[in-house]
């Protein structure tokens, strides 16, 4: 699944535009969408990946917009804005590889994701094939 994600990550530097994947799984676990960063590409700047997969996920999947029983893997843990959509979503499962200590609200700064508060709350699984995504990260930034 994050492997998937990073392979969509590559493109995004083309754009000039951080190299952050996501993708979207139905819950029998075919492709649903996937999208890179592209708020350079669309002057957008909620246009993340997984806002953007999200969007897409939701035009394919057969009961809409509620993404029930689905799984979001991401490169890099979610922020607040992508974390709140993928709940609102009501994504299954989240899974991501970088956690993001400065932005990361799937458990790192915050917990977005998991707050007993709201109506939905996705299972987490971070730190998948970490390093690699890391590496595209830092990748990124060095080369600026």
């Amino acid at each position: 699944m994050v492997e998937d994600a990073l392979a969509v990550a590559a493109e995004a530097p083309k754009t000039g535009d951080i190299p952050i994947g996501a993708v979207v799984y139905a819950p029998d676990g075919t492709e649903l969408a996937r999208a890179c960063n592209a708020r350079e590409a669309l002057g957008d700047p909620t246009a993340h990946a997984e806002v953007l997969a999200l969007r897409a996920a939701a035009a394919a999947y057969s009961d809409g917009w509620r993404l029930t029983g689905c799984t979001l893997a991401v490169t890099v843990e979610p922020c607040t804005m992508c974390a709140g959509a993928l709940v609102l979503a009501r994504v299954e499962r989240v899974v991501f590889g970088a956690w993001e200590p400065r932005t990361g609200a799937a458990g790192s700064l915050w917990d977005v994701v998991r707050d007993r508060r709201l109506n939905h709350r996705p299972e987490v699984v971070g730190g998948v094939l970490e390093a690699r995504c890391a590496a595209l990260m830092e990748s990124f930034f060095h080369d600026l």
